[in-house]
């Protein structure tokens, strides 16, 4: 309404201007849905509304408009160009292009509105509004205008076997230009000119004149180039499409034809495994299927130039196939049967096979659909029991049946993971165990046959999806994720690991073949994802199952991909620091089957390798104590001798400094009260006071005052300088002296191993660079950075700890890093160390 007050004036006047159509939002004949093209040159649905013309003085001129039907927001807002080339298309859809690459379409629900907006088109571009197309946009040359001014239509020769040639080299002289081509197009459908040239192609035939033949070919290649739909209505009606297809078949570059019509007629069968009552529904089955067979079989591969001639031909078969999906969704009897023919124990299995077989290719059909169309395709398919009768038909012997329906599965699967949840959940209550549908799909993983198990992963790729807790809904009453998790362990996990535990009973894999090492992998893949994403539930299950030891077993195993599946398998759960899990494994000795395939990998340096250290790396620079003293107490004489990387002299100085806390408690909790006194900073605070201190002349050292607690604090400023001037002096020693006094240096067993480590192969000009066998993953830090947490040359035990001062305007303070438990014990430490990490830190600076 105009005059309604909460409107815009823009809206307003447009919605006055628009006569009846404006207000009667419910009129099923201007109800459209609107379409654009993507760079893929599929047709996106970008939502159904009802259409209206109006003048829209934003715009200056008549335009399109077109209201969402939902909430009544602006969909389409497009003025008729006098300029523009629309096209109007089987009888219901009005194509045309806004910009270069950019072309939109509307679907009309009746052919009543299509005409009275094709009227309002004409009617502003001056047309008659019986033409289907109004005007091509493509410039002309000023010569080709003046010709086409003075030759207002195409002649096309007389339908003549003598004249074939003739109008082969018309049509293909008419491509190039588009005035040429709509004119050309104009022509043949003026004048029936495709029947004509099809009668000509039986005489041609019959005569056996090739010649004739192959010229028959070009004409009707060039038309499907004309790329208009009122051409290829005619062509595809049901009594000339063979024919088409038989022109198609002659073509002059094969030494001999093709024979497509036999294909088509003999080999390719119609199956109607439900009788289909609706003949416009049959007949648009058949045409959909021989116009895909052109586009895909027929026609040759078209050039980049030729690509876009047929994108009418795209079009023409994406709206069938969304027709056909329509029309069979809203045939409730169609579908009754369907699903009644499926699960009736009655039907013999051939019958089966081919029900089932429909259903996929109709779900595969469905893929073709704009999203609010395939939800509305998956609901009625829910409402009609897919997944009862799924679960029917997996549990049949007939493999191909039960491929099939594990196809149908994943596009349930993908589309809607909560329904299937929900099913499951649903029928625990009233079935065992055994017919569970996850369970059937557990066991087709299982007993996947294929050596390769394409198969098995696909469903492991289903299974994943189902117990991702990310995609579970949470609601005000219930849980999605308690309640399914809940079931799947008590329900279904036992089915899943059954392979694992029955391969796992002794010291070695049972067996050890290939393919069975194949599906443990997989079986582990999934079970390394529920360690990290389900908490509770697994941990649960691992440990009153005893799941790790029988998981370890697999480290024995001959397939190196199966042993790493394994040890990842226990990394993830280290990776967690759960003390439950800690406990699980030192109660057990579950480090005794890694240590003893790290052992027996020797000193080759493979994959094997790097995570077994990998994995005791982690332990020691995320310092978790209880599985340290474990594994030095238990495997220390084992591993002692491993001395191309530091972790394991690392882990035994974490276990000595434990123990050392332990024997002298007065000790640690002097330290515990010292670091309530300290203070913690921003890093980036951090970063730049280190530098400021490091810049800073010895001489404004001298005059600030260090804020640090009295048992840190170095005796007097003599005490700092005096270490770094002898360092000085040893500095001019030669490069091989200079080595032997740092490590004579360093052979108090005060530093760290990778300490010693990266100081003895340092040279001149970086003290601080730390070697490539101490540079372990997990450590912090990086080798270039002298004063960085954790790099070999800071003031540190290990890897992460640092004392150093620092000053800010004259305040001296004492910086504190996480690892607090590594600090050090005795002043000559801190006289060693204090003044080489800054005589690096000058050198770099």
């Amino acid at each position: 309404a105009p005059d309604r007050p909460s409107a815009p004036p823009a809206v307003a006047r447009q919605r006055g201007g628009c006569g009846v159509a404006g207000g009667r939002m419910t009129d099923t004949r201007r109800r459209v849905k609107v379409y654009t093209l993507n760079e893929d040159r599929q047709w996106d649905d970008r939502g159904t509304g009802h259409v209206s013309s109006c003048y829209v003085e934003r715009l200056k001129g008549m335009s399109l408009l077109v209201r969402a039907e939902s909430d009544g927001s602006l969909l389409l807002e497009s003025k008729i160009n006098p300029n523009t080339a629309y096209q109007k298309q089987q009888d219901t859809l009005i194509v045309w292009s806004e910009a270069e690459n950019y072309d939109l379409a509307l679907s009309f629900q009746e052919k009543a509105g299509c005409d009275e907006i094709w009227e309002k088109i004409c009617q502003v571009q001056g047309k008659d509004p019986s033409v289907d197309i109004t005007q091509d946009l493509v410039d002309e040359s000023e010569e080709e205008r003046f010709d086409d001014m003075s030759s207002p239509g195409l002649e096309l020769p007389s339908c003549e076997l003598s004249r074939l040639e003739e109008i082969a080299e018309l049509v293909a002289s008419s491509l190039p230009s588009p005035l040429r081509r709509e004119k050309l197009a104009l022509a043949l459908e003026n004048e029936g000119y495709i029947k004509k040239l099809l009668e000509i192609f039986h005489v041609c035939e019959d005569l056996e004149n090739i010649e004739g033949l192959h010229h028959l070919y070009e004409i009707i290649k060039g038309i499907f180039l004309l790329n208009r739909t009122a051409l290829f209505e005619v062509m595809f009606s049901e009594e000339c499409i063979m024919d088409v297809i038989g022109c198609l078949e002659y073509d002059p570059s094969l030494s001999q034809s093709r024979k497509h019509r036999e294909f088509l007629t003999k080999t390719a069968k119609f199956k109607e495994v439900i009788p289909i009552s609706d003949p416009e529904l049959k007949q648009k089955i058949h045409q959909t299927y021989r116009v895909q067979y052109i586009q895909d079989m027929v026609l040759p591969t078209p050039s980049v130039f030729e690509e876009n001639m047929l994108s009418t031909l795209h079009s023409f078969i994406f709206f069938n196939k969304v027709e056909i999906v329509g029309m069979l969704q809203e045939d409730e009897k169609f579908l009754t049967d369907l699903f009644a023919q499926l699960t009736d124990e009655a039907t013999d299995e051939e019958k089966r096979q081919e029900l089932v077989n429909f259903l996929k290719e109709f779900c595969a059909f469905s893929q073709t659909l704009q999203p609010q169309n395939r939800d509305a395709f998956f609901k009625t398919l829910s409402n009609m029991g897919i997944l009862p009768a799924l679960e029917v038909i997996l549990g049949m012997d007939d493999a191909q049946v039960r491929s099939a329906a594990t196809d149908i599965f994943s596009y349930l699967v993908e589309y809607n993971p909560s329904m299937v949840r929900e099913f499951v959940m649903q029928e625990a209550q009233q079935n065992d165990d055994d017919i569970l549908l996850i369970n059937l799909i557990i066991e087709h993983m299982i007993c996947d046959t294929d050596p390769e198990l394409g198969g098995a992963v696909l469903l492991m790729g289903l299974l994943r999806t189902l117990v991702d807790p990310e995609n579970m809904l949470a609601t005000a009453n219930k849980t999605e994720k308690t309640e399914f998790l809940g079931f799947f362990y008590k329900h279904c996990m036992h089915v899943l690991t059954a392979p694992l535990l029955a391969n796992t009973t002794e010291d070695k894999p049972s067996k050890d073949d290939f393919q069975t090492a194949q599906l443990l992998a997989l079986i582990l893949e999934l079970l390394t994802f529920c360690v990290e994403h389900h908490t509770y539930h697994i941990k649960n299950y691992i440990i009153n199952k005893d799941i790790l030891r029988r998981v370890l077993v697999l480290m024995a195993s001959k397939h190196a991909f199966l042993a790493l599946c394994a040890l990842r398998f226990k990394r993830k759960i280290i990776g967690l620091k759960d003390e439950f899990y800690n406990r699980y494994i030192m109660k057990s000795f579950l480090f005794e089957p890694v240590v003893k395939a790290f052992l027996n990998n020797g000193s080759r340096y493979n994959l094997m390798n790097s995570a077994i250290i990998e994995m005791f790396e982690f332990i020691r620079v995320e310092d978790i104590k209880s599985l340290t003293a474990h594994v030095i107490e238990n495997y220390w004489k084992a591993l002692e001798d491993v001395d191309y990387v530091q972790t394991f002299k690392g882990l035994k100085l974490r276990f000595e400094q434990q123990r050392e806390r332990q024997d002298n408690p007065k000790l640690d909790s002097m330290r515990s009260i010292l670091r309530n006194h300290r203070y913690r900073r921003d890093a980036r605070t951090l970063e730049d006071e280190e530098e400021m201190w490091f810049n800073t002349d010895e001489d404004d050292m001298e005059d600030g005052e260090a804020v640090v607690p009295p048992s840190d604090k170095p005796k007097n400023d003599e005490d700092i300088m005096d270490p770094i001037s002898k360092f000085m002096e040893r500095k001019k020693l030669k490069e091989s002296e200079e080595k032997e006094v740092l490590l004579k240096t360093n052979l108090s067993g005060r530093q760290s191993p990778s300490f010693k480590l990266s100081f003895s192969s340092g040279t001149k000009s970086n003290l601080t660079s730390q070697s490539s066998a101490s540079n372990l993953p997990g450590s912090p830090g990086s080798p270039g950075s002298p004063g960085s947490p954790g790099s070999p040359g800071s003031v540190s035990k290990s890897t992460s700890q640092m004392a150093a001062i620092t000053t800010k305007g004259g305040l001296v303070g004492l910086v504190d890093y996480p690892d607090d438990d590594e600090e050090d014990d005795e002043d000559e430490d801190k006289e060693e160390t204090l003044p080489l990490s800054k005589k690096a830190k000058l050198e770099s600076s």
